[in-house]
């Protein structure tokens, strides 16, 4: 399985970039983004991504198993691990 994942520079808690395969992904698919506090007008603004649980039809979806499905959540998690932003001030 091949994952392509790139954040925005200048909006850090979404992807430019979301690939499965080849396949343009959605990371809605696999999880929320959560804020964990602070605001973004004082640059504290803060951010994880929780994964759902899995459905088959987005294993179906993007042709991908249980093991797949956590892989991808990890590096959406890694990704998506925001402190201290303040990009939307």
């Amino acid at each position: 399985m091949e994952i392509e994942i790139k954040r925005r520079r200048c909006l850090p808690c979404s992807l430019e970039v979301f690939k499965i395969n080849g396949k343009n992904a959605d990371n809605d698919d696999f999880g929320d983004m959560e804020p964990t506090g602070g605001s973004c007008m004082e640059g504290a603004c803060g951010y994880d991504f929780v994964p759902k649980m899995p459905k088959q039809e987005t294993l179906d979806k993007y042709n991908i198993n249980l093991d797949e499905y956590a892989e991808i959540c990890e590096e959406l998690r890694e990704a998506l691990f925001i402190r201290g932003c303040g990009w939307c001030s």
